[in-house]
């Protein structure tokens, strides 16, 4: 049996079935140096008292640049089919978030 390349220019993506299932996130915290862009997702409980980091992922400016790009033309073409999204509920209270040890 023959082994199957991948196509010039195709990424071949490995993948357990927990990472494809993928977890909710509800904020995102967003830092950065001059080297690097630092996403802390996190999810904040239902009583909105506490809330635990998921994954913080590390990337360079140039993968933020495209990241923004791309999230950009994913949520305008998400309108043009849905209709406009709304931030969050109108009189919805703004959480102040910061991490603890």
């Amino acid at each position: 049996m023959e082994e199957q390349r991948p196509v010039q220019g195709q990424v071949q993506i490995k993948a357990d079935e927990k990472e494809l299932q993928g977890e909710y996130s509800n904020l995102v915290m967003i830092h950065h140096n001059l080297e690097e862009f630092t996403l802390n997702f996190i999810y904040i409980f239902p009583n909105g008292q506490q809330g635990k980091l998921l994954k913080s992922m590390i990337v360079s400016p140039g993968h933020a640049k495209r990241i923004f790009r791309a999230l950009g033309e994913n949520i305008s073409r998400y309108e043009a089919q849905f209709g406009t999204i709304k931030e969050m509920p109108e009189g919805g209270p703004t959480p102040n978030v910061g991490f603890v040890q």
